[in-house]
């Protein structure tokens, strides 16, 4: 419902295409957003969306917790602590990304492992070595000696 301000024009609320345009997201992700709960649009007499202009905002803030590696289910449970059509401020991101840094912390902990671990067989090219945890977290076939241990089942008479 447009407020008396909205329908005097001084401010005019935006078209999901001009919303695209402005946030750089596109229309079939607003509309995306829209049915997760995330943003929301008035209707026209011709059914046609219309967003005030702190979507904008809202979009923004969306598209920072997703570039930085949150799901979208904590945005949607982050952005329900804030009213509907409020636009997120700098004490609300900080409030809301605090909340995120233990989990951001954990999973660079873990990209950071991966990197390490990454590093002891990149370029060894038989990935079963013994210290390779990655693809052959066990190596059990080591122990069974040297060479194609699959192909020679039954034919030396093991397992």
């Amino acid at each position: 419902m447009k407020t008396t301000l909205e329908q005097a024009g001084i401010f005019p609320t935006l078209s999901v295409g001009e919303v695209a345009r402005r946030s750089g997201v596109p229309v079939s992700t607003l509309h995306f957003y829209e049915t997760k709960g995330l943003i929301s649009s008035s209707r026209t007499q011709g059914n046609q969306r219309r967003y005030a202009r702190d979507v904008l905002r809202r979009v923004a803030f969306i598209r920072v917790a997703q570039r930085v590696g949150i799901a979208l289910s904590d945005i949607e449970a982050a952005l329900a602590t804030l009213p509907a059509t409020a636009a997120p401020g700098r004490e609300d991101w900080e409030r809301l990304s605090s909340a995120w840094r233990a989990d951001l912390d954990e999973r660079m902990a873990q990209l950071k492992k991966l990197r390490d671990t990454l590093d002891d067989c990149i370029g060894c090219g038989c990935l079963s070595i013994d210290r390779c945890r990655l693809r052959n977290p066990f190596d059990k076939l080591a122990t069974k000696g040297p060479g194609p241990q699959r192909l020679w089942v039954g034919r030396q008479g093991t397992d």
